[in-house]
């Protein structure tokens, strides 16, 4: 097949080829953006939390008096322990994918000068690291001298649990043990290292801080309050959250029960990512609907260009030409212009994903999307060109001799 045929052939129908290639190359800079954001979306849902999902819930609680949570705290442990089902109850301020509770920016060095960013501290109280199910890489667990009582809203000088990227964010190709950070006069001495233990909002800072935890422990009292982890058989946790929800009416009938908060951490889990696999959806739907516009084009001008070319196929069939050659020559056309738009198309992804950038913070678009987005039009052009390619090679010789 030659190309210069197809070429001239393009050239005289110069404002339809450059319409569709325009269209083409809109259809490649949203398809390559589109398609990253999904994937970035579901990578955000997958999020490793680190602790063991399918067999704890949050109980939160509010309006109670903060002078009083010493007593509050013991009532609603000895009270949810007696609940059937329940294997373990602990005061703790945070859990992931709930609401923040505990940030702090810390330094590596007394004097404040050497930033590491910022954390969240997991404050708990006896029995809430076992309830996490967090998984240990180094140091050891918790031991009763470690829970010490809170000045601020933790205590003075802790001993604390980091996770492994967290450490190697501040300490990189260190042992972390005996490592210390500060925040202001706080004072934080690592005993322990954590596989993975996310952060309750993920990574709003970027996707390398969604690690960036560290499990505090401390004496319950008026500044750890309220916030309760519950650990029971997963096949028991509903229920056993159903009665803990019903029993507070009884044991704390002075406070009120958060629900958004009072929760599994499963369903936390799909609360907060509700929107994001509401989104992912929706660029879905405008993927689909962009590809079936731009199929649509296609189809149409190729059906309008072998009406027009009736007798010119005839031609070439009288003169010779195989079906083969007369599909192969509007696919080679097609091939063309859709090229010519895809890498029109890769220069708009790049400036729409700048674009992004800039206003929504979002990262730099990845080189292999492109040519993805490319596989996709190539094949959604030779598709859609089928028919009409079809149809043209079915023309017979004998239209040659009649007028159009």
């Amino acid at each position: 097949m030659q190309i210069q045929p197809i070429l001239a052939a393009l050239r005289r129908h110069r404002l339809a080829s450059i319409l569709i290639a325009l269209e083409i190359a809109l259809a490649c800079a949203v398809l390559c953006n589109a398609c990253f954001l999904i994937v970035s979306r579901v990578q955000q849902t997958h999020v490793i939390s680190g602790v063991d999902e399918n067999a704890l819930a949050a109980m939160k609680l509010t309006g109670y008096d903060p002078t009083k949570g010493v007593d509050l705290n013991a009532r609603v442990l000895d009270g949810l322990a007696k609940l059937p089902g329940v294997q373990s109850v602990s005061v703790i301020n945070q859990v992931p994918f709930g609401d923040h509770a505990g940030t702090a920016g810390i330094t590596t060095d007394a004097d404040g000068k050497h930033f590491g960013g910022v954390v969240d501290l997991y404050v708990g109280g006896p029995g809430s690291f076992k309830a996490l199910g967090v998984q240990m890489v180094a140091g050891s667990v918790p031991q009763a001298a470690d829970y010490q009582p809170i000045h601020q809203f933790v205590p003075d000088d802790s001993a604390v649990w980091v996770t492994r990227a967290l450490a190697e964010h501040l300490w990189p190709g260190a042992d972390p043990l005996g490592k210390e950070f500060w925040s202001d006069k706080l004072h934080f001495r690592v005993v322990g290292v954590l596989a993975h233990l996310a952060r309750p909002y993920g990574g709003e800072g970027g996707p390398n801080t969604i690690e960036w935890s560290v499990f505090v422990p401390a004496q319950p009292g008026a500044q750890l309050a309220g916030m309760y982890l519950l650990r029971a058989d997963p096949a028991q946790l509903p229920r056993v959250l159903r009665d803990a929800r019903a029993a507070m009416a009884t044991i704390a009938p002075d406070t009120v029960i958060d629900s958004k908060a009072s929760q599994t951490i499963g369903s936390l889990r799909a609360n907060y990512f509700r929107q994001d696999r509401v989104m992912a959806g929706i660029l879905v739907g405008v993927i689909a609907a962009l590809l079936l516009v731009t199929a649509l084009g296609i189809v149409g001008l190729a059906s309008f260009w072998v009406q027009q070319r009736r007798r010119q196929i005839g031609i070439r069939r009288a003169l010779g030409a195989s079906r083969g050659d007369i599909l192969s020559y509007f696919q080679t056309e097609n091939f063309l212009i859709v090229t010519f738009g895809i890498g029109l198309g890769m220069l708009l992804a790049f400036a729409l994903n700048l674009l992004l950038m800039t206003h929504y913070e979002l990262p730099r678009l990845p080189l292999y999307y492109l040519p993805v987005g490319a596989l996709i039009l190539w094949g959604l052009g030779q598709l859609a060109v089928l028919g009409p390619a079809l149809r043209a090679a079915a023309v017979p010789p004998v239209v040659a001799t009649r007028s159009v």
